[in-house]
């Protein structure tokens, strides 16, 4: 049968999400087969209840196995990658999420909305209304710079640095981004995290999460300088890179529905239900993969031990099954349960800070400019992993 679409190739993607040709496999091919060139192929789930069904059986559908990206990466690449909590399996993923949850619980999170609108507000007013804007890099990129260097105890003069690390960490395919070496960004960052580890245990504790986490037990015993690295290579990405994409996509879906931009305006208390929707029409991340550790069947389609198979959270959130007029952007859409954040044991540890950010940010945005407008046509990232925009002009009048 030939190839309707293919997943694997970062192209697929730099002229926008091919939402026709997923609703039509959602459609005809539910669990579709997608070959690579020069790997092997691999499952994807298109389906809303197939990426729940995987999610909920890790035991069956691995992250540790592979890893979480479809590209086949070499032993040590796996290696490394499985020392981050979104590669673990049960049960050493619990013994590692159990002791930083309490850290990440709503009421903790939102103790932390004064500092997070001070650095909203901070940002906003430094915008020029006078010049183009580049709302990706010029904006949005320094709210999670600034929220995970507090967090985390970072020197500021680092901020920046941490920033575009966690951009060539998961945009590497994107030459705008990529390195001279492969892997190169998580190295470098991973490097930072182990000196980072070092310097902080010589000091006394300090009320951050650097020192929260050299404190604390995970399984029985304290993190070394390594397992702190790669800790920390994920808690960083995930808090830059991925709320980056949240603000940046969000302001760009309100641009091309203005009639709900002005809603938003008349009454900021629509803000919450806005921030989920952008989540489900422009989710961060396209996919996360899986390993079949045995044989499997998912909507009568064999899967056989040791195939990747991978979780399209993309096509998920638009499933007709679970989402009346899934193709439409709608700020009042309720239910919405949609799977930016993933589900069951692997849900998004930072998933209350992110929607905080993501409020506190519109909130402030929208209060301090009446009017703001496209001054060129927007640039997507070139990923397969990775579903933002690297360039988005704009014009902001106060």
């Amino acid at each position: 049968m030939p190839t309707a679409i293919d997943l694997s190739d970062p192209d697929t993607f730099v002229g926008g999400v091919p939402h026709e040709e997923l609703t039509e496999l959602r459609r005809t091919q539910p669990v579709y087969f997608q070959e690579m060139k020069d790997d092997s192929g691999f499952w994807a789930l298109l389906r809303h209840a197939d990426v729940v069904h995987a999610a909920r059986n890790p035991n069956l559908f691995s992250a540790s196995e592979g890893g979480v990206v479809i590209e086949t990466l070499a032993p040590e690449q796996v290696e490394q990658m499985r020392g981050m909590l979104l590669a673990m399996d049960p049960p050493r993923h619990l013994d590692f999420r159990r002791p930083m949850a309490e850290h990440f619980r709503r009421r903790v999170i939102e103790d932390m909305a004064d500092q997070i609108r001070g650095i909203c507000r901070d940002v906003v007013a430094g915008i020029d209304e006078s010049a183009e804007v580049e709302f990706v890099h010029g904006v949005t990129s320094e709210i999670p710079s600034r929220v995970i260097g507090q967090l985390m105890g970072l020197p500021e003069a680092d901020w920046r640095r941490i920033h575009e690390m966690a951009e060539r960490n998961t945009s590497g395919q994107d030459a705008d981004y990529a390195g001279d070496e492969s892997n190169g960004a998580t190295m470098d960052m991973a490097v930072y995290g182990m000196e980072l580890a070092a310097r902080r245990r010589t000091e006394e504790p300090t009320p951050d999460l650097t020192s929260i986490i050299l404190g604390t037990e995970f399984g029985g015993h304290l993190m070394d300088d390594i397992e702190f690295a790669t800790f920390f290579v994920q808690l960083v990405t995930a808090g830059n890179d991925t709320t980056k994409i949240m603000l940046s996509s969000g302001l760009w879906a309100l641009l091309r529905h203005p009639d709900q931009l002005r809603e938003l305006r008349a009454d900021p208390s629509l803000i919450p239900g806005a921030v989920e929707e952008i989540l489900r029409w422009a989710n961060p991340l396209h996919y996360f993969r899986r390993t079949a550790l045995a044989d499997a069947v998912v909507r009568d389609v064999k899967i056989s031990a040791g195939e990747k198979v991978a979780m399209y959270y993309t096509s998920a959130n638009r499933d007709e099954e679970l989402f009346d007029d899934s193709q439409r952007f709608d700020i009042h859409r309720h239910p919405n349960p949609h799977l930016a954040f993933g589900i069951a044991e692997h849900f998004c540890l930072g998933v209350h800070l992110a929607r905080l950010e993501g409020r506190v940010f519109f909130e402030e945005l929208l209060a301090a400019f009446s009017d703001i407008e496209l001054a060129g046509e927007p640039v997507r990232v070139r990923s397969n992993l990775n579903n933002g925009l690297k360039r988005l002009p704009v014009r902001m009048h106060r």
